[in-house]
């Protein structure tokens, strides 16, 4: 046990180097140290707390959620109805119910068989109630339990987007949380400025393509009704229809859910900045459908309920490939790409709540917990040296190169400290000195029973290690858990503790032991001063 092979020790201590190395960029960003360009920089990031940044608060309009599932109960009734070769008049959304007026009152079982499918899905809730009045009129309500499944859905996925949009800004470990029902909290260290962070927020990027209602006259669109079955849009701001309003059809359109990618290029005939997108399988089906069904007629691009442009289908589009365009700029099209490539808002999103957190209260904070950390580990070194003598000072260097692998480690994961995560580095110190006063007590145990040094030493490593792994084994556990299950700093706290958990046992435990075994190699004592 007490064997080390050059290989071994070469092995160990390049582990030991690299993982120091890697800590000194973030040692000199704290020291104010200008670190060279020419070299590598890992960091460890400071989280809101530490370096400051920017907190917003997000709302979302639930009501919207209800609409959108009348909007898709509507279609999906249609294409049953269609389906079946069963007739229906009048569709009406009135008052939040779908009703549709049956051509046929003795089809009225048909059309609910075929209507029963698309109203649970696959969910183990009533999400709708189907009522029969009149004899030939089919009325569905949502349920309130539906509606909140829906708005739970809704919101869970809303935060998928906004974590995936802020991740394409190049931040790093933001903190997304929901709060409530309806609201979602945003938190990004080292952000001083959050207009762009709102912008992009603040966008659904709900992307649609409608075919434009060739049937509606000027008078109508002018006096502001829609014809049934179609709808007003309005057009974009420095869009082709700035200004003006169309007319498109409600159903029957492509919707950009199913876009795989989104990217900034320019216009390859007017330079202009434009966005590409690319549909999936599904989506690629569906637009070609769209367009060679449609040969020579317009369909409006509508971005958030406005009109970017109305091109006309010259030819059917089978590559499932398609450029955006309306006027924007370089940034404000980087901006569609990555609101566009990380998915829509299923509901709209309002900023009620914005503040600016400054680094100063975090630079105090560093300094408070650098001096707690300094004080508490010099008491800790002089009680090591005082009690253990050489094996003290064996503890003693480990214990500072296992601060410098946790810094190095945090840096090459590019992780994020938080004020918690401070907390954690000095759970680690006392944590690590532990391993080293369990194995030095174990020692002293072993020459008090008569063995001899090589062999108490040996023991008290083996004997030792045993509780030193089981506890650490445990204390893995609820870090993994506190990562998992927790939010913002307790996760920082996490991310600390699990990894110091490694570098203690690897530094308290092999490092230590290697110097030791080295030791009694070269010097033979006869006794150990413990």
């Amino acid at each position: 046990m007490l064997d080390f092979p050059n290989w071994k020790k070469n092995f160990l201590w390049a582990i030991v180097l690299i993982t120091s190395l890697a800590a000194l960029p973030s040692l000199a960003s704290v020291s104010n140290i200008r670190w060279p360009d020419s070299l590598p920089n890992p960091t460890v990031n400071l989280g809101l707390d530490l370096a400051g940044g920017s907190h917003i608060l997000l709302e979302a309009d639930q009501s919207q959620v209800a609409q959108q599932r009348l909007e898709n109960m509507e279609e999906s009734v249609r294409q049953a109805l269609d389906d079946e070769n069963i007739g229906f008049g009048d569709v009406s959304t009135a008052n939040g119910r779908l009703s549709v007026t049956l051509d046929d009152p003795a089809q009225v079982d048909a059309a609910r068989e075929a209507i029963l499918p698309w109203m649970n899905g696959t969910s183990i809730i009533s999400e709708w109630n189907l009522a029969v009045l009149d004899g030939n009129r089919m009325v569905l309500t949502q349920t309130e339990a539906g509606l909140d499944n829906a708005i739970t859905t809704a919101m869970d996925s809303a935060t998928d987007v906004v974590r995936r949009r802020i991740d394409s800004l190049g931040t790093r470990e933001p903190t997304i949380i929901r709060q409530g029902d309806d609201r979602i909290v945003v938190q990004v260290p080292g952000l001083s400025d959050p207009e762009e962070l709102k912008d992009l927020l603040g966008q659904t990027a709900r992307l649609e393509f409608k075919l434009l209602d060739e049937q509606a006259s000027p008078a109508q669109i002018e006096s502001g009704i829609a014809r049934p079955g179609s709808e007003l849009v309005p057009g974009a701001v420095g869009g082709d229809y700035e200004g003006a309003v169309i007319a498109v059809k409600r159903l029957g359109g492509v919707r950009g859910d199913s876009l795989t990618s989104a990217t900034q290029t320019f216009d390859a005939q007017t330079n202009e900045p434009a966005v590409s997108i690319t549909f999936d399988s599904d989506g690629t089906q569906r637009f070609a459908r769209l367009t060679t069904e449609n040969v020579n007629k317009q369909f409006a691009i509508i971005l958030d309920g406005e009109v970017l442009s109305a091109p006309v289908v010259r030819e059917p589009i089978l590559s499932g490939t398609s450029q955006i365009s309306g006027g924007f700029t370089v940034r404000e099209a980087t901006q569609l790409a990555i609101a566009l490539g990380s998915g829509a808002l299923p509901v709209d999103l309002t900023v009620i709540e914005e503040r600016t957190v400054g680094p100063d209260l975090g630079a105090a904070s560093i300094k408070s917990g650098t001096i707690a950390m300094g004080i508490g580990s010099l008491l800790v070194i002089a009680l090591m040296v005082a009690a253990y003598g050489r094996f003290g000072i064996y503890a003693t260097v480990a214990l500072v190169i296992n601060v410098l692998m946790i810094l190095g480690i945090m840096a090459a994961l590019n992780t994020t400290l938080t004020l918690p995560g401070i907390a954690g580095f000095v759970l680690t110190i006392g944590a690590a000195v532990d391993a080293n006063v369990l194995i030095n007590e174990r020692i002293r145990e072993e020459r008090k029973k008569g063995r001899r040094v090589v062999t108490a030493v040996e023991n008290g490593y083996r004997e030792a290690s045993r509780a030193i792994y089981d506890a650490n084994i445990t204390n893995f556990i609820a870090g993994v858990l506190l990562f998992l299950f927790g939010s913002g700093p307790v996760r920082g706290f996490a991310v600390v503790l699990i990894i110091g958990l490694f570098t203690s046992v690897f530094t308290a435990v092999v490092l230590t032991r290697m110097w030791v075994a080295g030791w009694l190699r070269k010097a033979r004592p006869t006794d150990l001063n413990l």
